[in-house]
């Protein structure tokens, strides 16, 4: 039976999370190198742009969530993985620390204070409206890297049908792919 607490809502937002990315990742992968940094139209310039910026922001954040400094020196190299396929292994990493952080979590912890070096001051959130935005930065921007995906040869992923119980056969490779289990992700 699933976890219905906030933490558990927190815990399989994060799994979504590792799963959405490793599936994108996963299509980008057919792309050449060339297309994968080619001009698009999006918020960001490419492919690659969009998520590696979803890979910088992740490093920020998650970075402050478990208590380090690293600060603005996430952001010094907007594009610190120019291939899909060195992008797909950092940014499973980058999941699987998060998964770590939603892991480890209580339901006091959500309302305790995260700080993030910002360079020229300390921003202070409360770690539940931390996980909510970066979960939002990720599904917005993956949704443009999806469309940006569409204009290429490449067919896009669903990307929507992590929670469906019915859908649970057509995720299980993916899941094995990861280490993921059915029950490792629903757990109460």
């Amino acid at each position: 039976m699933a976890d219905a607490s906030w933490v558990g809502s927190f815990r399989a937002m994060a799994y979504n999370n590792a799963w959405a990315n490793h599936r994108l990742l996963t299509a980008c992968l057919a792309l050449s190198d060339t297309a994968f940094v080619a001009p698009r139209v999006g918020f960001f310039p490419s492919i690659a742009a969009t998520l590696n910026h979803i890979y910088i922001v992740d490093w920020f954040y998650v970075d402050g969530l478990e208590a380090g400094w690293l600060g603005r020196a996430a952001f010094e190299n907007r594009i610190p993985f120019p291939a899909a396929t060195t992008l797909l292994g950092a940014q499973a990493e980058m999941d699987r620390r998060l998964i770590a952080v939603c892991d480890g979590l209580t339901e006091a912890d959500l309302a305790g204070e995260a700080r993030f070096n910002r360079g020229v001051r300390v921003q202070v959130e409360r770690r539940d409206r931390v996980l909510l935005h970066l979960f939002q930065h990720q599904i917005h921007h993956r949704g443009q890297a999806h469309a940006m995906l569409s204009a290429t040869s490449v067919e896009p992923p669903q990307l929507d049908e992590f929670y469906s119980t019915a859908e649970a056969p057509t995720r299980a490779g993916e899941f094995a792919a990861l280490g993921f289990t059915e029950a490792m992700v629903w757990r109460g």
